[in-house]
């Protein structure tokens, strides 16, 4: 069934529906436009959520980051902000795939419409003028007729009367001969014009507007497909997403099973431990007998010559009042303003980043040393004076930071000792053995796997000649590229992804990557691959473990 035949007569029912079809596409339009401001507004709200949330120091600078609690925290962060890019995928798939194209496909479907019904209509034009001329005709050969009539009676009648003269009789004749021709000319014109106007209408009923209609049909056909397909990619535009949102959702589910209250006791322990042994008993100080009171050890008393006992090198005093309120310490560059316990930590910290520079001097030592001997085989690579400069300066950042070195390990000794000698005095108050050292990070020297390893053994070791054997460079080429900057944490690809435009770079689902620079903001994250290579992908398919 087609609208040219069963809707031949329907020319203003169509001239509606067809209306109605192209409205509903633009209202459809206009919804799905509306619906990418809101899940564009959503995104932002969420991002904006994140921010305000976000620890704002960095991680190496906040304690509270060590706690599994805020790790947990700050992860469900981060997939809340993926989730949002979610969002904003969403929106840009919508107005990209649906408001564009289709307001598109509207404006083109309007323009053929447009076209049919302007055709429809002069057709019914023409028809129209065909039936004016026909009635005109009709109306001009029944006048005729009337006219050839009148004339012939005329006629009879003076031929007839007497005293008609013959002059008069003949013209009478003559004009009714003249009508009557008249009125044989109209009929032939009337029957040459209701045989074309029937053609015309037969022409016009059966064949011209059947086509119009069926063309109309075929129009609206496309556009209801059309617009099917638009409702289509609604929920297409939702189902991309759904696995990426699922991982988000597991993400904050692993995040939340993460918090364990036990370990976070422990770094509150290793955070907080300051190594003082708990005070000993108060001695009794019998004022009844004339005698010297000589104070002891534990005495909440002060020397004899009026002035406070300080800490020295010898036996420190027992902190009696944990719960007291505390003066305000001057930071000393050996720590000593901490507790035992937490002045040895941060002097191991100092120590090991003070190795890790100089190994990163002295191996900058040997590629200048390379580079100069390839620049005197070589002379057109280069000039070999022109590295001296850096080379004296490699040369003072590695005498300096062998002094330092030195410094800190000789303050680390002395604060072991400290540690060594109050857990000496607390041996026989302690219910349980004292807390085995903080566990050192990934790129720290092997000193830190054991706390009672030698410090100035770790110390030194960044300096044997074993330890030069790694160079700066991966391999040493004619073009000397600068020292690759190194890794700022892990990450693992979640998905698979194809960097196909510049500056991004492929990865595979699953895949190790070593992360180069976080995400500043924009959705994007700098990581190098195992293979070679460097990039940027996007964050939301990664998940990033920093160091």
């Amino acid at each position: 069934m087609d609208w040219g035949t069963e809707l031949w007569d329907q020319f203003e029912v169509l001239e509606r529906h067809t209306q109605w079809g192209l409205d509903l596409l633009d209202r459809y339009v206009k919804f799905v436009k509306e619906r990418t401001e809101v899940e564009q507004a959503y995104a932002k709200q969420l991002r904006s959520l994140v921010k305000k949330y976000l620890p704002k120091r960095p991680a190496k600078d906040d304690p509270e980051s060590k706690f599994s609690q805020q790790q947990s925290f700050v992860q469900i962060l981060q997939e809340v902000n993926d989730f949002a890019g979610q969002r904003e995928l969403v929106a840009e798939n919508l107005s990209v795939r649906v408001c564009l194209e289709l307001a598109k496909y509207s404006q083109e479907m309007k323009q053929e419409r447009k076209m049919h019904f302007q055709e429809g209509r002069r057709a019914q034009q023409q028809l129209e003028s065909g039936f004016k001329q026909l009635e005109n005709s009709k109306r001009k050969f029944e006048r005729d007729c009337r006219e050839a009539e009148k004339a012939a009676q005329t006629a009879e009648r003076l031929d007839q009367d007497i005293n008609a003269t013959k002059a008069d009789v003949e013209k009478a004749k003559q004009q009714a001969h003249v009508r009557s021709h008249m009125a044989e000319e109209s009929k032939n014109e009337y029957a040459a014009q209701l045989q074309r106007f029937n053609r015309d209408q037969s022409h016009f009923y059966f064949s011209q507007m059947p086509q119009i209609f069926d063309k109309l049909q075929d129009m609206d056909e496309r556009r209801a497909a059309h617009l099917g397909a638009g409702y289509g990619l609604l929920s297409e535009a939702e189902l991309q997403v759904v696995p990426i949102i699922a991982k988000c959702l597991e993400g904050m589910k692993v995040a939340a099973d993460a918090v364990d209250a036990k370990n976070d006791s422990q770094v509150l322990i290793e955070l907080h431990k300051s190594g003082f042994a708990r005070p000993g008993d108060v001695e009794f100080e019998d004022f009844s007998q004339p005698m010297n009171r000589v104070p002891s050890d534990s005495s909440l008393g002060t020397p004899s010559d009026g002035r406070p006992e300080l800490r020295g090198s010898g036996r420190s005093r027992a902190k009696r009042w944990p719960f007291g309120k505390k003066n305000k310490t001057v930071v000393t560059e050996d720590f000593s303003h901490l507790p035992p316990e937490q002045q040895r930590k941060r002097l191991q910290q100092q120590l090991e980043e003070r190795n890790r520079e100089l190994q990163k001097e002295v191996d900058q030592r040997e590629a200048l040393k390379k580079m100069k001997d390839v620049y005197e085989k070589t002379p057109q690579m280069g000039d070999p004076a022109s590295l001296e400069p850096r080379i004296t300066e490699t040369l003072n950042n590695i005498e300096r930071l062998k002094l330092e070195v030195q410094k800190y390990e000789a303050w680390l000794a002395e604060a072991e000792s400290r540690v060594l000698s109050n857990r000496g005095d607390s041996l026989g108050r302690h219910t349980r053995p004292p807390d085995p050292p903080a566990s050192a990070p990934p790129d720290s020297s092997s000193s830190n796997n054991s706390g009672s390893q030698d410090p100035k053994e770790s110390s030194e070791e960044p300096l044997s000649e074993e330890g030069q054997d790694a160079p700066i460079y991966t391999e040493f080429d004619e073009d000397f590229e600068e020292e690759s900057a190194s890794p700022i944490g892990h990450c693992v690809a979640i998905y698979h992804f194809e960097g196909s435009s510049e500056g991004t770079i492929s990865m595979a689902e699953g895949e190790d990557l070593s992360l180069m620079e976080e995400d500043k903001g924009d959705g994007w994250t700098r990581v190098r691959r195992k293979q070679g290579g460097e990039g940027y992908v996007p964050t939301s398919y990664l998940r990033v473990t920093l160091n």
